[in-house]
């Protein structure tokens, strides 16, 4: 018998807000997280905009020196986990349990910026002033170790890494980890804090950021739009095994029945225009839960406000579900919270989930002037009530990565 995994605990920092109430509430009001980049002078570069986390402070989580030696991104990875697993009603395990409890979460680029400060020290204090923990504190897998020493679990631990879609990598190979059996209970996600001048100036000279002022500045599917906002932030999701979640009488938020991963070999940074890889990882999604594309009423699209991406999706999802593709929802929340980069896939799952469990569409802000060829319902400018009962997530990365996520709404 298959092995059937659902969401039993959630946790959230993003430029909304440092917990997951805080970031639904702000979704469901379309609030925008976004605003004037304050991480550095951002006068030399075109990209004033970002979306920053301002109320998160680590050391109500981790005691000084724990704080001094893991980068921002570790930070805000260990207080997602820490929200999602008292929102899951597991803060103490007993040893059977925490040798059946694993960690995958990812980050896109890790502690980029402990890596810089590193190499300020050497040029400018030299090489004795470089600290120790410079490894160990910017290691892209170190969020993982962190996780699973500070709670002591004892079941799969790595990273997963693939750009943007990296946090919904480690959701889906948590879910298979669930189902193969390697683990009852998976606590997955994704982190990222690369608000830095060199970051936004490479993203900027490619031609990838949005220049528009304000926090209208991400503007999926409208023809105005002009790049996405780079942003930081984490979400944890834990999978547990339904009979598991169950036994300990578990709130739910929904059951995971799906993933679909694929490649598009096609660029290094950009989709395939017809969006032939993402089109394959929402068919394979919907062959693994085994449901026809009729049965999905929302989509939460990757879409980042860029001219291509959002195109090559819309197109993507009318390959996919025809006629249908005018009858769903399609909607994308980083037109609020900007673009998390290797943590956006898990906090668009948690979204996802939470729409599930209220019935609830997430809107699309600042879409005043569609794109001709962005032409499907994005519920644009406020969240819809709606019926839902099967919703996707898309992520996509750089170097051709694609994966879907199917949820479904979970009943008793």
């Amino acid at each position: 018998m298959t092995r059937r995994v659902v969401v039993t605990g959630l946790g959230m920092v993003t430029p909304l807000g440092s917990n997951g109430p805080s970031n639904w509430e702000g979704i469901q009001q379309g609030r925008s997280g976004i605003g004037p980049i304050t991480r550095f002078d951002a006068s030399a570069v075109g990209a004033q905009m970002a979306g920053e986390v301002t109320d998160f402070d680590p050391r109500t989580i981790m005691d000084a020196k724990e704080v001094r030696h893991y980068d921002r991104f570790i930070h805000f990875a260990v207080a997602a986990t820490a929200e999602a697993l008292a929102d899951a009603g597991m803060n103490r395990l007993s040893a059977s349990e925490a040798e059946r409890t694993g960690v995958i979460y990812g980050s896109g680029m890790g502690g980029l910026s402990t890596i810089l400060e590193a190499q300020a020290a050497l040029e400018n204090r030299g090489a004795r002033r470089v600290s120790p923990f410079l490894s160990p504190g910017c290691a892209i897998n170190m969020a993982a170790g962190v996780i699973s020493i500070r709670w002591g679990l004892k079941g799969p631990n790595y990273a997963t890494v693939s750009a943007c879609s990296t946090s919904a990598h480690a959701i889906a190979d948590g879910f298979y980890a669930i189902q193969r059996g390697d683990a009852d209970v998976m606590v997955t996600g994704g982190s990222e804090a690369v608000i830095a001048e060199v970051t936004v100036a490479s993203f900027d000279n490619a031609g990838a950021l949005s220049r528009q002022s304000g926090p209208e500045a991400s503007r999926p599917f409208d023809r105005n739009r002009d790049g996405f906002v780079i942003a930081e932030g984490g979400a944890t999701l834990i999978l547990e095994e339904l009979t598991h979640a169950q036994a300990r009488g578990a709130h739910i938020y929904a059951e995971l029945i799906g993933v679909g991963m694929t490649g598009d070999a096609y660029h290094i940074t950009a989709p395939d225009p017809g969006g032939s890889g993402a089109a394959r990882a929402m068919v394979r999604a919907l062959e693994v839960a085994g449901i026809a594309p009729d049965a999905v009423q929302y989509i939460n699209a990757h879409a980042t406000s860029t001219k291509l991406g959002d195109a090559s999706e819309t197109a993507a999802i009318k390959s996919v579900f025809g006629a249908h593709a005018y009858r769903l929802a399609v909607s994308s929340t980083k037109s609020m919270t900007g673009h998390l980069l290797g943590a956006a896939g898990a906090a668009e799952a948690a979204f996802t989930a939470l729409a599930l469990r209220d019935q609830m569409l997430p809107p699309t802000a600042n879409l005043e002037e569609p794109d001709p060829d962005c032409d499907l319902d994005y519920v644009p400018g406020e969240a819809r009530a709606a019926t839902l009962d099967v919703a996707l997530t898309n992520s996509n990365g750089f170097g051709g990565a694609n994966i879907t996520l199917a949820l479904r709404r979970y009943a008793v």
